[in-house]
């Protein structure tokens, strides 16, 4: 007796057969059977909409919207359908396609929540902020419940800087799923820009306990652990997402500099070369700001710049174009900065704030970092005709209040150093402006219309590589606050720990501006000049371990390196009287350090490079007209600093000079400085409203 054959099973079988695979995560069989039911019903809906979702699931969203688009022409009217549609646009970063999508599956389906809340997704990145959060308050409408929609709308409040009422929608959030890494991930975001390390420090290590691979979630810890000067931790935090996401964006730039801070050179040679090479490639690979320490090349700082603003901070459109408003009595300037406390930019330009002619122009503070309520943030309040608080606003709330108060020129004093907000220049807080003091280098960024320099930092063959146009002050672009009590006191060497004996090079540059070839210079200095030390600044005692292990490795005891610790302005002033010269570094020059030592009344040698980080020293030292301690060779820099520390009358002599300069020449006098930049503001602002483009100024005497 034969076998009995089977019966040919149906369409709707093989449909419930290729579900549970594709429920179960079986895609290739459920591949097979949807391609086999099309083969009977090339226009089966649900065969063809389900391989779209398949294609998604694999990463493949053009072919899942091809595919997803076929099952829409034959039931135009599915809601489930318009949704999956717009998650694959989505996936493409097609923010308005995607957008269409899940309107279209609302119109189908009205209490679709989970379309609301991807369609306040979708409205956030395209930065239409308070439709997108109309859209995640209709989603959680529908369904009280909705951790995804809580999350969704605590970014939106995040973007909105209502930081508050997004920390609760997280809250609630992670009530609802208490394995949900992007929520601890997003308020420990919130929790860092509350100035709350240990809070945010704790949100992103319960992101990892919930996924171990969040790349992400290491990065910011390491962010937060670099702030708090918790360098090994950060380091170890870094390389743990490394391992995770070999690709995330400017992380090989946060682990360079964070070896860097703690003079841990292996391999550094190699690890410049590839950052180097992966900027030259266009890709995201580093911070500008980190650039500045590792090379002089204009060039290369140009184009790691571009690469981040095109990443982090574009032009947005979240304003409408600002009109052209009419020409008020007075030229309204503001300042944005969060440093306005005990922090060295505000020494450096607070004595321009009380310069300015008040007759002429009205200063406008923007203060988005903590209120300290310190003497400084006393004084810079009291220097202001207005003083606003805005950190708990965001971006797009700031350059609208700058824009109300009729702002003429908005000068960014942070460019890209930490802290630093250019989503408020991106969108366009005022018609000007300006890149100023925070940041020495190029922003990149078309947003930005000049920079603040002059002739030595930015000479005439490195103009081409500065997206802005140049306003070139007669002097040092360094303002400087001739206002700040005279240094009368004097430091001991041994209240210094200093040997009695012995000549004393110093630099107290942060740790991550000493290079190896910079080190290896200062060895080869302390080698010719017998009983010298070096007195550099103590940031981590990792990096003192460092530098002394490197001095051994080049010829030179341990005990020569002596480090001082950080302490008030006022102290470390006078502890400069202990030194006999200051050694600068390259690339990345002594900039308010520099100014700090000639206040004190301390030589500086340098020797310039091409890029502005790199010629700020010898800016300063042309202001005060002491050329002589510029050289123009590596080798002429070793050879001055031994002639220096070897033939005293002649030091004795550049000090003299250096004293009688400081208030006699153009560095510390500040009220010669506010004429100039003013003379800037005013030309500038004239062409704006004679409807003139941007373009480079030359200063002369305080005239352009």
């Amino acid at each position: 007796m034969g076998r009995l054959k089977s019966p040919p099973k149906s369409l709707q079988l093989k449909m419930q057969q290729a579900v549970q695979c594709h429920q179960r995560g079986d895609w290739l069989q459920a591949e097979i059977l949807y391609q086999g039911i099309l083969s009977e019903q090339p226009g089966h809906f649900d065969a063809l909409h389900l391989l779209g979702v398949i294609a998604a699931h694999r990463g493949d969203s053009r072919r899942a919207v091809e595919l997803i688009d076929k099952a829409l022409e034959i039931d135009g009217h599915n809601a489930v359908a318009h949704f999956n549609r717009g998650t694959a646009l989505q996936a493409q970063r097609q923010w308005h396609a995607a957008l269409a999508s899940y309107d279209k599956a609302i119109a189908n389906a009205p209490a679709f929540a989970e379309a609301y809340c991807n369609r306040g997704v979708a409205l956030t990145e395209l930065k239409a902020w308070h439709a997108a959060l109309d859209s995640c308050h209709q989603a959680l409408a529908i369904r009280s419940r909705f951790a995804e929609a809580l999350f969704n709308r605590g970014n939106v409040y995040r973007a909105l800087g209502q930081r508050r009422a997004a920390l609760a929608d997280y809250d609630h959030a992670i009530s609802i799923r208490p394995d949900y890494p992007e929520a601890f991930f997003n308020r420990g975001n919130v929790h860092r820009e509350l100035h709350r390390p240990e809070a945010a420090l704790t949100d992103y290590e319960r992101a990892i306990a919930c996924r171990p691979g969040y790349a992400s979630a290491h990065f910011n810890r390491g962010n937060l652990l670099r702030s708090l000067k918790r360098w090994e931790a950060a380091l170890e935090s870094y390389r743990c997402a490394m391992a995770h996401d070999a690709e995330l964006e400017f992380l090989p730039g946060e682990i360079m500099q964070t070896a860097m801070m703690m003079c841990d050179w292996r391999d550094h040679a190699t690890r410049v070369s590839q950052l180097t090479t992966r900027i030259e490639r266009d890709e995201a690979a580093a911070n500008p700001f980190v650039v500045l320490a590792l090379s002089a090349s204009p060039a290369l700082q140009l184009k790691a710049a571009q690469i981040w603003v095109r990443h982090t901070s574009a032009i947005t459109g979240a304003l409408p174009t600002l009109p052209r408003a009419a020409e008020g009595p007075k030229i309204r300037v503001g300042y944005f900065s969060a440093d306005y406390h005990d922090h060295a930019t505000a020494h450096l330009i607070a004595g321009l704030f009380e310069a300015h002619d008040a007759s002429r122009f009205q200063v406008c503070a923007f203060s988005y970092g903590p209120d300290s309520r310190d003497g400084m943030r006393r004084r810079l309040r009291a220097a202001c005709e207005t003083f606003l608080e805005v950190r708990e606003k965001s971006d797009a709330d700031v350059a609208q209040l700058a824009r109300s108060l009729k702002i003429d020129i908005a000068v960014d004093l942070k460019g890209y150093t930490e802290d630093g907000r250019t989503g408020i220049f991106a969108s366009r807080a005022a018609p000007l402006q300006i890149n100023y003091l925070g940041y020495p280098g190029t922003m990149g960024a078309q947003f930005m219309d000049y920079l603040i320099a002059d002739r030595t930092v930015v000479p005439d063959e490195a103009v081409q590589y500065y997206a802005e146009k140049i306003i070139f002050l007669p002097q040092s672009y360094q303002v400087n606050d001739r206002r700040r009590a005279p240094v009368d006191a004097t430091c001991s060497r041994a209240e210094a720990g200093l040997p009695a004996q012995g000549f004393v090079f110093c630099c107290f540059n942060n740790a991550y501006k000493i290079t190896p070839e910079t080190f290896e210079r200062w060895m080869r200095i302390l080698r010719r000049v017998d009983g010298s030390v070096l007195w550099l600044l103590e940031d981590t005692p990792r990096a003192a371990e460092n530098l002394r292990r490197e001095a051994v490795a080049r010829g030179v005891g341990p005990e020569r390196l002596i480090f001082a610790a950080r302490i008030d302005l006022s102290r470390h002033l006078a502890r400069h009287r202990a030194a006999d010269l200051f050694l600068d570094t390259l690339p990345y020059n002594a900039h308010t350090t520099a100014s700090d030592a000639l206040w004190a009344g301390l030589p500086v040698l340098t020797c310039p490079g091409a890029s502005f980080a790199s010629r700020v020293a010898a800016s300063l030292l042309e202001s005060i007209d002491m050329p002589e301690l510029i050289t123009a060779t590596h080798l002429d820099y070793e050879n001055l600093a031994v002639r220096l520390a070897t033939q005293p009358q002649w030091l004795s002599h550049i000090r003299q000079r250096l004293a009688a300069n400081r208030l006699t020449t153009p560095l510390f006098n500040i009220e010669a400085y506010a004429r100039h930049i003013e003379a800037a503001y005013a030309k500038i602002h004239q062409r704006y409203y004679a409807g003139l483009p941007a373009e480079h100024l030359y200063l002369e005497g305080g005239r352009v």
